[in-house]
């Protein structure tokens, strides 16, 4: 019963703090002298106009489900894995390399492809888990850095291994691409692929591990409370580097899927895509749940993808829907940072009733 009610409040919240986003995301626009109705209604008809439109949002909410599921599934284990960012750069050029290197039959190919990219992320996520295992280095230092040493690297092969020299690759073999002709014609032209399919599969899995296996609980347990965990007779170490291991592995698919199913091909970039860091608001809003990381995927691609249409329709500049994005973080951070306070007091108060 009182699992349910914390649901039910976790839910509630996270629908307030999307409303208040969206109001401060309204006054925003109003001091800045644009019409919030006219722009939420660009947003909304740019999401739901046409099959098109529909399309693109779909394919702008799938990375995100994924992301969003490799932060969550480290938040419940305890380890704040920031380096989904990285992992997901690492996962995209291990599936270019297999893209544009190996000739294999059609569906063979691009399973290879995708398995090849998990396993990739997987590996770039066991450094940090291992640091922090073995030697209690904080993971988010490491993710940090390990970030920048994905894109570095990426942008290093791209130019010298992946192609002549050049910004970009060509694009991969069309045996490893994830697109297929009924989702593009169903959608009037729009880039969704199968990698939405594989995105909602993932979620599946991630629910089942964590909630109705074995390795899932203790997962969960040493998120809550190693000590009592190792105590118990679980080892922490070993769950910490399979958390950060399978965190990496969907981060990885993540990058794996972009590049088969959207883009085709691997570009030098300036700067993180930014898609892992928007992970760590989907996972919040959602609770950290597989069910609510889906649902809050589609909230922030909707945004994102309505958001650019803003800007033509109601003349309203995109960094007002990063503000809209920012006002939920911020609402649905202080609900949390105030149940962690309620928790503490209903902690320190058992303590005192004890003694």
């Amino acid at each position: 019963m009182i699992g349910k009610l914390n649901r039910n409040s976790t839910f509630l919240s996270s629908i307030i703090s999307i409303v208040l986003g969206m109001l401060v995301g309204a006054i925003a626009m109003l001091l800045s002298g644009y019409n919030p109705i006219s722009a939420y209604g660009a947003l909304f008809n740019s999401v739901f106009g046409s099959a098109s439109d529909m399309g693109e949002t779909l394919r702008t909410i799938t990375p995100l489900i994924f992301a969003g599921l490799a932060v969550a599934l480290a938040f419940r284990t305890g380890m704040f894995n920031i380096g989904v960012e990285g992992q997901l750069i690492i996962g995209s050029m291990a599936a270019a390399f297999v893209g544009l290197k190996l000739e294999l039959p059609p569906v063979l190919h691009a399973v290879v492809a995708l398995v090849v990219g998990a396993l990739a992320g997987a590996v770039w996520a066991l450094i940090p888990g291992l640091l922090k295992a073995i030697r209690g280095v904080h993971e988010v230092i490491v993710c940090i850095m390990m970030n920048w040493i994905a894109l570095f690297l990426s942008n290093y092969m791209v130019g010298k291994v992946l192609s002549n020299n050049s910004d970009s690759t060509e694009k991969i073999h069309p045996s490893a691409s994830i697109r297929v002709d009924f989702l593009t014609d169903l959608f009037d032209g729009a880039r969704v692929h199968l990698g939405l399919i594989l995105a909602i599969l993932t979620a599946i899995f991630v629910y089942i591990l964590l909630f109705k296996t074995k390795l899932g609980y203790e997962l969960r347990a040493v998120g809550l409370n190693p000590d009592a965990s190792e105590y118990a007779g679980m080892s922490v170490k070993r769950n910490i580097i399979f958390s950060m291991m399978i965190s990496g592995g969907i981060a990885g698919l993540a990058g794996a899927v972009e590049l088969l199913g959207t883009s085709e091909y691997l570009a030098i970039n300036a700067s993180l895509p930014g898609t892992g860091f928007d992970g760590i608001a989907v996972a919040l809003l959602g609770a950290n749940t597989p069910f609510g990381v889906v649902l809050s995927s589609m909230l922030f691609g909707g945004l994102f993808n309505g958001g650019s249409n803003m800007q033509y329709v109601a003349g309203v500049p995109f960094e007002v829907i990063r503000i809209v994005f920012a006002a939920i973080i911020l609402f649905v951070a202080a609900n949390f940072v105030k149940q962690l306070g309620s928790r503490k007091n209903r902690k320190k108060k058992g303590e005192k009733a004890s003694a």
